[in-house]
């Protein structure tokens, strides 16, 4: 989800709710302790650079559980990180606190925010040698077919 995206839901909101890939609800009485701009500039294992730009929205449960931030609020900080930083329509990463800080892609359903794993992967497969699945799936398939003697 960009941050533009967000910006239209948030008005629409009585109350801001963010739900877990294992489904479950982040508490109500969560902060989002910084909201930021992340430039990163990169080199995969094929040599190629790449650059992503993304908003990081940090969700942090604090010891106050009467806290409730409002949508309204919310976008006000919003308008504050755009005014210091630019007006940055990238899409959003959802820092949050597991065994250390998962970062989550975002959507929303159904009037809650939906944090979505996210996962590591080989940027340039075919420069450092790893097959595509589909390759791997034919040689099994051709090596281990009934009488062709390899199994």
């Amino acid at each position: 989800m960009k941050l533009s995206d967000f910006k239209t839901i948030l008005p629409s909101l009585e109350t801001i709710s963010f739900k877990t890939p294992s489904g479950e609800f982040v508490p109500k009485y969560f902060h989002i302790t910084e909201i930021g701009h992340v430039n990163k500039r990169f080199i995969d294992c094929g040599g190629t650079v790449r650059h992503e730009d993304f908003v990081t929205f940090q969700l942090w449960e604090g010891p106050d559980i009467w806290h409730k931030l409002e949508p309204s609020k919310l976008l006000d900080i919003i308008i504050l990180f755009e005014k210091q930083f630019g007006a940055n329509d990238h899409e959003i990463e959802i820092e949050y606190q597991g065994e250390t800080i998962n970062k989550y892609g975002l959507s929303f359903e159904d009037k809650v925010f939906v944090l979505s794993s996210k996962k590591t992967a080989c940027l340039a497969q075919d420069a450092c040698g790893i097959p595509a699945v589909n390759k791997i799936i034919s040689n099994v398939e051709s090596c281990c077919t009934p009488g062709s003697g390899c199994c």
